[in-house]
C-alpha cells in the first residue's frame, strides 16, 4: 500500500498547473473516473491531501492505483474532452445522465417538392433535419401549424419531372379538401412551392419575424397586379404567423439565440432545465438528470449538462443564461446570471420547469417505492444537521398562555416523517407562576423524558424547541438533569427567520428556504403551535365558565363541577327548572342562583 501511494505521490509532484483532464485507474487498470481541472495539480493534489465527508469520495481514492492526465488548451477543452471519454469508458464513479431516449426531428426531405415530416433517424442524404424535439406534443403543434400555413404534399411519391409528364400520379383527397395544391399533376409550380419550403425553413429557425416581412411585401405586389385571390391567400397566411408569433413570444422579441439553463439538486440527483430562445420565443425545451456519484457541485453538474445538452441538440447559440455562475468560459460564448428584467423572467420560468420536472419524478418513484419520500426527507434532515442517525422519531414542543393565564403546552410526535397522532400529548404547567415560557419548557421537557424514561419507552431522535436560544437553553437544563444531551439531537427553531439553535452555539444555521427537510420542521412547529392553542383555548372557555359560575356566593368549585357534568352549560343551568337544580344545590344555594338567573 506504501509503494502505492509513494508512486502516486510522484505522479502528482509531476502535474503540471495547467487545465486538463485526468483519469483515474484501479488495480485492474480499469478507468474508474474522469475529471476536468483549470489546475491539474491543484485539483489532483486535493484528492489526497484531505480528509473527505463523503463516503463515496473516501471509497473512490482507497481504490486509485495510478492516474493519467492530458493537458488542454482551455478549461472549456478539458470539459470537452471530459465528457466524450465518459461517454466512451463510462466510469462507475463518473455522474450518471438518466436519459436514454432518441428524440424525434422534424426534417425538410432533399426532393423535387420536399417533404416536411417527423422522424427519429437522421439519414446523411442532404435533408436538413431540425430539433431534436424533447416535447413530441410541441413539434407536431408546429408541423401542424407548417400544413396549416402552406399547402405542402404529405405523400412520398418521386416526383419527378418525367414521371408528372407522364402523369403516372393522380391528385389524392388531400388536394380535393385543399391541403395540398396537386403538385403530382403539376398543379403547383415548384418555384412557388420552394418559396414555401424557404418559409418553412425559416419559421424551424424562429425567424417568424423575417416570413411575415416577406409575406406582406408580397400581399403588397399581388395587390398592385390585381391578383386578389392571391393577396388574400398570403393575408390568410400572415393572420396565422402573427397568431402564432403571439401565442410563442414569452419575453421580448429582442432576446434572440440564447440557450437558458438552470438547476436543482438533492442528495442524490441534479436536475437541468435547458430551453432555447429565438426571437423571445422558447422554440425548445428539455430537462435531464444527472446522477450523481461523489461530492459534484451544482457548478460542476450544470457544466457537464451544459455541455451534453448543447452538443445533443447542435445549438450555436453564443450567449447563455444560467441560473448559477459556473468556471467554465465557453470561447466566443457569453455566460450570464441574469438578475432583472426580461433575461431573468427566463431563468424563472426555467427554474420553474426543473421544479415541476424533479416533483413530478419524486412523484412517480413514491408510487413504486412509498419509503423514499421519507427516506429523502429524512436523509436530507439528517445531513443538514449533521446528525449520526436518521431522524425517524421527532418531537416538537411549544408554550401557550395569556398573559399568565391557562399556561399549556403541547408535544407532538412524528414517525417516518408523518404525524403519529396517538402520540400527542398536552401538558398543563404546574410549577410555574406567572408568564415565564422557559421556565414552563423546562418543567415539561424534564416531565416528558422522565415518564418515557421511567416507562422504557421509545426516545426521539431528535427534539425540536418552538423558540429561540432562550427556550432552547431551558430544555437542555432538563435534558442535563435527565442524561440525555448528548444521546438526543435538540434544536430550537426562532419564527421571524427560521433560524435553527443548536446548544451552546450562537451563531443560527440558515437551511434552504425551499429545502424539504426546513419545510419538514416548519410543519412539526405549526402542528405542534395549532395542538397547543387548541388545549388552551379550550381550558380557557371551561375556566371562564366555572369562574362565571364560582362567584355566585355559596357555590364552590366542587359545586360547579357536579352543575357542569349535569347541565354541560351555563345557559342549560339558567334554563333548568327549580326541581333539577334542587338535586344538586342546597336551599342557600338556591337562593344565590336565583339572584343569578335573575329570577
Amino acid at each position: 500500500m506504501s509503494s502505492k501511494k509513494d508512486g502516486l505521490k510522484e505522479l502528482i509532484r509531476g502535474l503540471p498547473h495547467k487545465p486538463g483532464v485526468y483519469q483515474y485507474f484501479d488495480s485492474g487498470g480499469t478507468i474508474i473516473y474522469v475529471g476536468k481541472a483549470k489546475d491539474l495539480k491543484n485539483r489532483v493534489s486535493s484528492y489526497f491531501v484531505k480528509n473527505h465527508d463523503s463516503p463515496k469520495t473516501r471509497i473512490l481514492v482507497s481504490k486509485i492505483v495510478t492516474l493519467k492526465v492530458i493537458i488542454t488548451d482551455s478549461q472549456y477543452d478539458a470539459l470537452i474532452l471530459e465528457n466524450t471519454l465518459i461517454k466512451k469508458h463510462q466510469p462507475r464513479y463518473n455522474v450518471l445522465l438518466r436519459d436514454d431516449k432518441t428524440y424525434p426531428w422534424i426534417c425538410i426531405k432533399k426532393e423535387r417538392f420536399p417533404r416536411v415530416f417527423s422522424t427519429r433517424n437522421v439519414i446523411k442524404d442532404g435533408s436538413e433535419y431540425y430539433g431534436p424535439y424533447a416535447s413530441v406534443k410541441t413539434m407536431y403543434t408546429i408541423l401542424d401549424f407548417i400544413r396549416k400555413a402552406y399547402k405542402i404534399r404529405n405523400c412520398n411519391f418521386n416526383l419527378s419531372e418525367e414521371n408528372i409528364k407522364a402523369n403516372k400520379f393522380r391528385v389524392c383527397l388531400e388536394y380535393h379538401i385543399k391541403n395540398c395544391k396537386g403538385p403530382c399533376e403539376g398543379l403547383h409550380e415548384e418555384t412557388l412551392y420552394n418559396n414555401q419550403i424557404r418559409d418553412i425553413r425559416q419559421i424551424l429557425r424562429g425567424q417568424i419575424s423575417e416570413v411575415v416581412k416577406d409575406l406582406s411585401k408580397r400581399m403588397s405586389e399581388e395587390a398592385g397586379q390585381l391578383q386578389f385571390e392571391a393577396a388574400q391567400e398570403t393575408k390568410e397566411q400572415i393572420a396565422i404567423l402573427e397568431n402564432y408569433q403571439m401565442r410563442s413570444t414569452v419575453v421580448n422579441p429582442m432576446i434572440n439565440n440564447v440557450d437558458v439553463f438552470s438547476i436543482l439538486t438533492d442528495d442524490k440527483y441534479g436536475y437541468i432545465n435547458f430551453m432555447k430562445v429565438t426571437n423571445g420565443s422558447v422554440i425548445q425545451a428539455h430537462t435531464i438528470e444527472l446522477k450523481k456519484k461523489l461530492d459534484e457541485t451544482p457548478s460542476e453538474l450544470l457544466e457537464t449538462a451544459i455541455t451534453e445538452i448543447r452538443e445533443r441538440f447542435n445549438s450555436q447559440s453564443k450567449e447563455i443564461f444560467v441560473s448559477i455562475p459556473i468556471d467554465v468560459e465557453f470561447p466566443n460564448i457569453h455566460v450570464s446570471v441574469p438578475q432583472r428584467g426580461d433575461k431573468k423572467k427566463l431563468i424563472d420560468m426555467s427554474i420553474r420547469n426543473v421544479m415541476y420536472y424533479k416533483k413530478s419524478r419524486q412523484e412517480q418513484q413514491e408510487k413504486t417505492d412509498p419509503d423514499r419520500r421519507k427516506n429523502r426527507i429524512l436523509g436530507q434532515l439528517q445531513s443538514d444537521l449533521n446528525m449520526k442517525e436518521m431522524p425517524v422519531h421527532i418531537e416538537c414542543f411549544d408554550n401557550s398562555n395569556i398573559q399568565g393565564a391557562f399556561p399549556v403546552a403541547a408535544c407532538v410526535v412524528f414517525k417516518d416523517a408523518k404525524p403519529s397522532k396517538k402520540d400527542y400529548r398536552h401538558f398543563n404547567i404546574k410549577t410555574v407562576v406567572g408568564p415565564d415560557d422557559f421556565a414552563s419548557m423546562k418543567e415539561v421537557v424534564y416531565r416528558r423524558y422522565k415518564r418515557l424514561l421511567e416507562e422504557n419507552e421509545s426516545l426521539p431522535q431528535l427534539i425540536i424547541i418552538d423558540g429561540g436560544k432562550g427556550q432552547l437553553s431551558s430544555a437542555v437544563e432538563s435534558l442535563q438533569e435527565l442524561n440525555l444531551l448528548g444521546s438526543i439531537t435538540v434544536i430550537g427553531i426562532a419564527k421571524k427567520l427560521e433560524e435553527i439553535y443548536f446548544p451552546g452555539d450562537s451563531y443560527p444555521l440558515y437551511i434552504d428556504k425551499r429545502s424539504e427537510s426546513l419545510k419538514l420542521i416548519q410543519q412539526l412547529r405549526n402542528e405542534a403551535h395549532r395542538f397547543g392553542i387548541t388545549h388552551h383555548r379550550n381550558r380557557r372557555s371551561k375556566g371562564s365558565i366555572k369562574s362565571g359560575l364560582s362567584e355566585i356566593p355559596g357555590i364552590g368549585e366542587k359545586t360547579v363541577e357536579s352543575l357542569l357534568k349535569k347541565f354541560k352549560s351555563v345557559k342549560r343551568i339558567k334554563d333548568a327548572s327549580d326541581e333539577e337544580l334542587a338535586t344538586i344545590l342546597n336551599k342557600t344555594q338556591m337562593t344565590a342562583m336565583k339572584e343569578f338567573r335573575g329570577d
